[in-house]
């Protein structure tokens, strides 16, 4: 789960454990109105905004939960595109559909204007489904009129607590950050849709807590939010060019939102944030991304004992104030950037 605003790098962390954990079936929580992103091995940058990041390992069933929203054109596109099949990958009967009148609707009612949406309908489709109105699309209905639909329902809880009971390894990817929780929010209205946390990530699939093995909470160096002060406040904002200055990158700094396009504003870790996703998430790792941000001298590590002593410093500072130990470091976008810090290890001395 994210700790923060989204775009902490749950995406590539749930790749690169997918590989690592040899995980058996990964679990896309949240809809489309979010992207997760990695440079996978070959230099390709690949955006997902429904499938799980997890369908890099070959022998990884993937599956959209009953908690989740559907674009139907989104999830055909990334299917065709990855040339996944039902053997690979399921959908829940009782997943949501969005439609178009979900997406004209969040325009009609300004919620970009309003919350910096991405009008992808999300908001719309999940107040319809509270409301349970006779005009709710599950794709079970959906699979009636999309016959490609068809071979992908499956029950998602009834396989994944069927995998758990064999013993095999699943993984829950989540959605956006903590930070954007309907529920647990401080800035609310400025929020998502949903809640965001572990525990109702674990409500949507349709799995107990009482099952959870481990709970990896991202976070990155630099938190981020999506354009325009009407998205909500944030700790210490600062700009790209400052991040560029402090870590020493040789060239401009810029990130954009995945779904539309917009620049990222960027601050200081906050702390106190850190600390109520760490207390209502309770982590049993962190997973520390955006460590080029710090120094760009990370951007060549290929181990946790390259890193910069500035760079400790900061892992040493969230250890110590979120009583969490960092179980991964990311250094950038690709796989290969990542590591795992070993439950031993202790902050390097520098002569």
């Amino acid at each position: 789960v994210g700790g923060q605003y989204g775009s902490e790098g749950k995406g590539k962390i749930s790749a690169y454990i997918t590989q690592q954990e040899n995980i058996d079936i990964c679990v896309r929580c949240g809809g489309p109105n979010s992207g997760h992103c990695f440079v996978d091995d070959s230099g390709e940058l690949r955006i997902l905004r429904q499938i799980p990041t997890g369908y890099i390992r070959p022998a990884t069933r993937l599956l959209i939960q009953s908690g989740g929203l559907v674009d139907l054109e989104v999830l055909r596109r990334e299917l065709d595109h990855l040339e996944l099949g039902p053997d690979r990958v399921g959908v829940d009967f009782r997943t949501m559909i969005v439609e178009d009148r979900d997406r004209k609707a969040e325009a009609d009612l300004g919620l970009r204007q309003r919350l910096s949406s991405t009008l992808c309908g999300v908001g719309s489709a999940v107040a319809r489904r509270a409301l349970r109105g006779d005009d709710v699309l599950l794709a079970e209905g959906a699979a009636a009129q999309f016959a490609w639909l068809r071979p992908y329902l499956t029950d998602v809880s009834a396989e994944i607590n069927s995998a758990v009971d064999r013993n095999q390894k699943v993984l829950i990817e989540g959605t956006q950050g903590f930070g954007l929780s309907l529920y647990h929010s401080e800035s609310y209205p400025k929020t998502t849709s949903r809640d965001t946390s572990a525990a109702g990530c674990l409500s949507e699939c349709g799995i107990s807590p009482g099952l959870v093995t481990n709970i990896v909470l991202v976070l990155r160096t630099f938190p981020i939010r999506v354009a325009g002060a009407q998205a909500g406040p944030m700790f210490e904002e600062i700009d790209w060019q400052t991040v560029q200055r402090e870590s020493g990158y040789p060239h401009e700094l810029a990130e954009f939102t995945t779904v539309t396009g917009k620049l990222r504003r960027v601050g200081r870790f906050d702390f106190e944030l850190a600390r109520r996703a760490v207390a209502i998430n309770r982590p049993t790792k962190i997973a520390l991304n955006f460590l080029d941000y710090v120094s760009f001298e990370n951007r060549t590590a290929k181990c946790p004992e390259d890193l910069t002593e500035k760079t400790w410093d900061m892992i040493a500072n969230v250890e110590s104030k979120l009583g969490t130990k960092v179980g991964y470091v990311g250094v950038g976008p690709r796989l290969t950037d990542t590591f795992d810090v070993p439950s031993g290890m202790v902050t390097p001395i520098y002569e």
